[in-house]
């Protein structure tokens, strides 16, 4: 029996392109919908890209016939644009003008009609709403990944006798076939599941305090090259760090995306303003122009454009955690940090003013081809996936990428941990050469010991 989706306004928001997900079904869109998207298209943000988006779709499909009558889509099923059902009941107290409620009321009302219906929608509510009316109802993922305990984390620990690991340090390279313990058994087999560029941990089988760290090649397990450096003074505390070390400060031309998970407190943000800014001032190949921050959650519509100022002055409220971590770099002693605050302050804006470090909405980077730069996107977890692509896919020639964020710290409300740009990501970039990637974990925390206990904790 074909079934019949109905897709609320935020689906069509989060993928224009949900109207060909459903295969041979029916697809319904309310006229409620439309209304809200007509609402939104001159937004200059994503949101109205995407209802433009939807707009030139349904206009391509109305050519081939009458929308409210049904049009065949090219995966055999048919779209429709509802107009009726205004006399389905819907408790008394539902405001009947609330497009929620009415997106509702046409559920009900095909079902009343026979049909198998299906609520599509990414408001957490109206999912509530509909299953009170005993309405079908899912949530829409287009992209999705692993639940987040399953996803990849880019670093994986293997177990050898310690005269392997003598011959690592010796030698400077392990064979993977030399690898005779995994903790992964396949069909009776002992199997080892290692990608490119995964960062590996060797622990020894008979002596538990000797361990190395290295890097998958492709062929063989390599030692990292930048382990023990200390960028603006900071000094590595965890393995995860050094990883995350190895991954900056590999160059653009041999890993260009640097993809960073993890939670608060771990060192995603200092680490790579601090290998940035020592990449830009204190070498002398000067392989990057500059440092371009951006994070995700500046809206550059009508609410920030009413704000007095040019465009870095608007931005700067939303780069406060940016600004902590340049105060922690520009000045390495922290007994004297804080004693003069206009000299501190004086030091961090000299960065911007000197154009070292410059600072934009992500939405600012479409349609831009960014070349020789140090580019940071903080708060990645709350990018979707198309915008994640458009990101990457901006990145030009000597430019290197990093993506950094926590998925327990998503504010997106059409979002989470499987379906957020950052997650994806790692998830399709693992085993590209291109990319270097690591997920710190909590134990890793080094902001402060109530950091430390309250990521265990809370």
């Amino acid at each position: 029996m074909k079934k019949t989706y109905v897709l609320d306004t935020n689906v069509l928001l989060y993928s224009p392109n949900a109207i060909l997900s459903f295969g041979d079904n029916d697809v319904i869109i309310p006229e409620v919908v439309l209304e809200e998207l007509d609402n939104l298209k001159k937004m200059k943000n994503d949101l109205g890209a995407n209802a433009r988006n939807v707009a030139r779709l349904l206009d391509s499909l109305r050519e081939k016939g009458k929308l409210n009558e049904g049009v065949i889509l090219p995966n055999g099923g048919k779209i429709r644009v509802e107009m009726n059902h205004y006399d389905s009941k819907i408790p008394v107290w539902w405001d009947r003008k609330k497009a929620d409620n009415r997106i509702i009321q046409v559920c009900i009302g095909l079902k009343e009609k026979g049909e198998e219906v299906y609520l599509i929608t990414k408001d957490i509510f109206e999912r509530i709403k509909a299953d009170t009316v005993d309405i079908n109802v899912e949530d829409f993922y287009e992209k999705v990944v692993p639940s987040y305990d399953d996803q990849y984390t880019g670093r994986i620990d293997l177990f050898v006798p310690s005269d392997k690991i003598d011959f690592f340090y010796k030698n400077k390279y392990l064979d993977i076939n030399n690898i005779d313990y995994y903790s992964d058994i396949v069909n009776g087999e002992k199997q080892i599941n290692i990608y490119v560029n995964q960062f590996v941990i060797l622990h020894s089988i008979d002596n538990n305090r000797k361990t190395a760290l290295g890097r998958f090649d492709g062929r063989k397990i390599v030692p990292l090259l930048f382990k023990d450096n200390k960028p603006y003074g900071i000094t590595c505390k965890n393995v995860g760090q050094k990883f995350m070390l190895e991954a900056l400060y590999t160059d653009a031309d041999k890993a260009p995306l640097a993809i960073i998970k993890g939670p608060a407190g771990t060192g995603k943000t200092l680490f790579s303003l601090a290998v940035g800014l020592e990449k830009i001032m204190s070498r002398m190949d000067k392989k990057y122009r500059k440092i371009l921050v951006c994070r995700p959650n500046i809206t550059m519509d009508e609410e920030i454009g009413f704000l007095p100022g040019t465009e870095q002055e608007k931005i700067m409220p939303f780069m406060r955690p940016i600004l902590d971590n340049l105060e922690i770099l520009v000045d390495s002693d922290e007994s004297q940090r804080y004693k003069n605050e206009i000299e501190l302050e004086d030091k961090v804006r000299e960065l911007f003013d000197r154009s070292i470090i410059t600072t934009e909405a992500v939405a600012y980077l479409r349609g831009r081809s960014i070349v020789k730069n140090w580019v940071i996107i903080d708060e990645a977890q709350n990018l979707t996936p198309k915008q994640i692509k458009a990101i990457v896919t901006r990145v030009g020639n000597g430019t290197k990428l990093i993506l950094i964020g926590d998925p327990d710290q998503i504010d997106h409300p059409f979002i989470d941990s499987r379906s957020n740009g950052l997650c994806y990501a790692a998830e399709k970039m693992k085993g590209s050469k291109f990319c270097y990637q690591v997920t710190l974990k909590y134990d890793e925390c080094e902001r402060s010991p109530l950091a430390l206990e309250s990521s265990k904790r809370l």
